[in-house]
């Protein structure tokens, strides 16, 4: 079986910075969505543990931030979870009466999922 991060001609892959980067910027995003969650007056329990896994998500991403090639795997379950809130929220976060912080939600977990699908299929590529 081959090293995952070293292509058949043995020199290394790596990642742009600029992946490097959106991780963490989802890695930090989810930690504050989640946080923030916890925090809302009036949130009930089940509201604070759902926060708190949202906050545990965002662990991580920075955890897959720190070795992209390494932990990309992992990347799959926010993929999942990400495209499950949009399905689940995404009419009731753009649709009449709808609360400005769902829909910003939805849209931040809409660009979050598709940026991992594309890191996904396109990480330790080499452009040369």
């Amino acid at each position: 079986m081959t090293d995952p991060v070293v292509e058949s001609d043995s020199r290394p892959v790596s990642v742009s910075g600029g992946w490097r980067a959106f991780l963490w910027i989802a890695a930090l995003y989810n930690v504050a969505v989640g946080l923030a969650g916890m925090f809302v007056p009036g949130t009930d329990t089940d509201g604070m543990v759902l926060s708190l896994l949202v906050a545990c998500f965002g662990l991580v991403y920075a955890i897959v931030a720190s070795d992209p090639l390494r932990y990309a795997q992992i990347l799959w379950a926010g993929v999942a979870s990400k495209l499950g809130v949009v399905l689940l929220l995404g009419s009731s976060g753009f649709g009449t009466g709808s609360d400005a912080a769902t829909g910003f939600v939805v849209a931040g977990d809409l660009i979050f999922a598709l940026g991992f699908i594309a890191f996904l299929l396109t990480a330790g590529r080499r452009s040369d």
